[in-house]
């Protein structure tokens, strides 16, 4: 039975993706809840047949208590039994599948489903966004808005039909059941309606604001706390765990204040709606006992006015809570959005094709970028590369070697000049087809917080076991692989490498990094130190491999350690963003330029600490 409630709406549905998602709270909500729309209605409609059910019930129990006091019990049983015994009958049956069915709409329909839908679209969205985004903000910060923005929007949406709708439909047949009375007990109802709207409007324009505030506020404590437990090394390896405890600490303080500030005026709230729901209580029962010491009014309307009030005097509390739940949700909801619906800034262009690989030849005509600044980064870059041929870069730090990577493989866009991969702009084809091509090993490999063989198998999904396999042989990472062992017993490709590949060394995780590179066997290769991490016997091993694989495919290698580039065809030399040399191992030495005083003072490989700190 609940089963059928769980499948009326599949979250992940179809939807239309948008580069520039709603960004004003209704729209984005509204957008959110088409597949809901039905479901919707017929949860409204049902929660009004609840409400409705209520009020009745309370009408009835002002009938019962007349015909008990003005007929004598032998009539009542004789006129009156099977009356009771329907009335019975739907409150023992009917009643109960009415209300399975709101609170199953509710319960199993809407709450887990919306917010999964919204959880499902939001992750989604933030994947297709750049790299330069994530380097923006924190991850802790993204993933807790992305965590915590889905539930708060499914209870919102659950408070409008659990609450509101009720309140509102039960408001109209309290009315409708005092105006059936007498007219005159409409009145002192109506004059609380208003004081209670008044305080709602109040609580309401304090509560958003407050709710957003404590938010951020918990969303910063995230970030702090999530930045310490990343960077632990860095933490214990300066001995600053003070230092973090009081970083984080500062944001705890703040957030304690802001929840201070919101629970202040829940606080005055409260004291005001019980004053409010005095006037209720005296103006309604007080009016109806007046009335009936007049004759006007019978006992059972009494009796029903009284109980209707304090079933109201009891709901308003909580009416008030859900709107202020609700109102706060759209605050934890407008905090998310600031992350979940920025819009998507490097997109592929309209009619984007798939990159055509032909041979592998990379032109880069007038390169500039600068990262949104007016100096610095890349200014004119003129390089052709021809296919199959082999490139290394070199410069000191900040010569914009690594800039210069990521223009390729488009993980920023270029603020002039173009990028061509086999005279086809990388801006005009689709960024997945272009990096599809490229296989890239980083100084700094992070793995997957998954087992080892799921890292490798994210070169080429489809790749067999003993491609794999072979792969990690090349990489020279197969023996270490086989002696692995995680924590919760899994061994060797079946062990889990920790976040970031915390449990493997430096040299383990660039390996098992480079054997990835290995499967996906990628047409263009580019290598950012790639042997970095290792010592000098396995680098020893792995310099044959690295050759091997780079035949038949273009290449660019940024190193410092000048042996590991010397037998390129061709090395280019950077500074301040510029080409300042081009040429063969040896002509650059013959040229005595910047490249040859690396190679003089480098010692061990490295360029000269000299000459790296001089642009740092």
């Amino acid at each position: 039975m609940l089963g059928f409630f769980e499948r009326l709406v599949d979250p992940y549905t179809d939807y239309p993706e948008t580069d520039v998602p709603p960004t004003k709270l209704w729209p984005f909500m509204r957008a959110n809840s088409r597949p809901f729309v039905k479901v919707f209605w017929i949860t409204a409609i049902v929660s009004i047949f609840v409400a409705a059910i209520e009020v009745g019930l309370i009408w009835y129990m002002g009938r019962i208590v007349d015909l008990l006091t003005t007929l004598p019990p032998d009539v009542v049983r004789s006129d009156y039994m099977w009356e009771f015994i329907a009335i019975a009958a739907f409150i023992l049956v009917l009643r109960p599948l009415i209300q399975m069915v709101d609170v199953a709409l509710l319960n199993n329909t809407i709450l887990p489903n919306f917010g999964t839908l919204i959880r499902w679209r939001a992750h989604k969205h933030v994947l297709r966004q750049s790299v330069g985004w994530f380097e923006n903000d924190f991850a802790g910060r993204i993933a807790n808005r992305i965590m915590q923005t889905p539930p708060a929007a499914g209870e919102a949406v659950f408070q409008v039909f659990d609450a509101m709708t009720f309140a509102v439909a039960y408001l109209i047949g309290a009315a409708v059941l005092l105006l059936g009375a007498d007219i005159r007990l409409v009145l002192p109802l109506l004059a609380w309606f208003v004081l209670y709207v008044l305080l709602v409007r109040w609580t309401m324009r304090r509560v958003g604001p407050a709710s957003k505030a404590a938010s951020d506020a918990r969303s910063v404590v995230t970030g702090r706390v999530v930045d310490s437990y990343t960077n632990i090394h860095s933490v214990k390896l300066f001995a600053h765990d003070e230092t973090e405890v009081k970083w984080a600490g500062e944001a705890i303080e703040n957030t304690r204040k802001t929840f201070q500030a919101e629970m202040r005026i829940f606080t005055k709230m409260d004291v005001m709606l019980v004053t409010v729901n005095g006037f209720l209580i005296v103006g309604v029962v007080g009016w109806a006992v007046w009335l009936w010491m007049l004759g006007s009014a019978s006992v059972g309307v009494v009796a029903a006015a009284t109980a209707l009030c304090l079933r109201l005097n009891a709901m308003t509390g909580w009416i008030m809570w859900a709107l202020s739940s609700f109102f706060r949700n759209l605050g934890v909801i407008s905090e998310g959005m600031e992350t979940i619906a920025q819009p998507i800034t490097l997109t592929d262009a309209p009619g984007a094709k798939p990159l055509e690989f032909k041979e592998g030849a990379i032109e880069m005509q007038s390169l500039v970028h600068r990262y949104g600044r007016d100096t610095g980064g890349l200014s004119g870059i003129d390089l052709r590369v021809e296919p199959g041929q082999k490139i290394g870069l070199v410069g000191r730090s900040g010569a914009g070697k690594t800039t210069l990577v990521k223009l390729l493989l488009r993980f920023y866009d270029v603020d002039g000049g173009k990028i061509t991969v086999d005279e086809q702009d990388i801006s005009q084809v689709t960024q997945d087809s272009l990096r599809r091509k490229i296989g890239m090993v980083q100084q700094d490999s992070s793995l997957l917080h998954r087992s080892v063989r799921e890292n490798l198998l994210y070169g080429r999904s489809d790749a067999s076991e003993a491609e794999m396999i072979a792969a990690a042989k090349q990489a020279e990472a197969h023996d270490f692989i086989l002696e692995l062992e995680d924590p919760e017993g899994r061994r060797g490709y079946d062990a889990e490498v920790g976040e970031r590949g915390v449990k493997l060394s430096g040299g383990q995780r660039q390996r098992i990094a480079l054997a990835r590179v290995i499967l996906k066997d990628a047409p263009i290769l580019l290598l950012d130190e790639a042997t970095s991490a290792l010592d000098s016997e396995v680098e020893a091993a792995i310099q044959d491999t690295l050759y091997g694989m780079m035949e038949g495919k273009t290449v660019l290698a940024i190193a410092h350690r000048l042996s590991t580039i010397s037998r390129m065809d061709r090395i280019i030399v950077l500074d301040q963003g510029l080409i300042i040399e081009d040429g063969t191992h040896d002509e650059l030495l013959a040229q005595e330029g910047l490249y040859a005083s690396f190679w003089a003072r480098q010692s061990g490989g490295f360029l000269g600490h000299e000459e790296q700190n001089a642009n740092e």
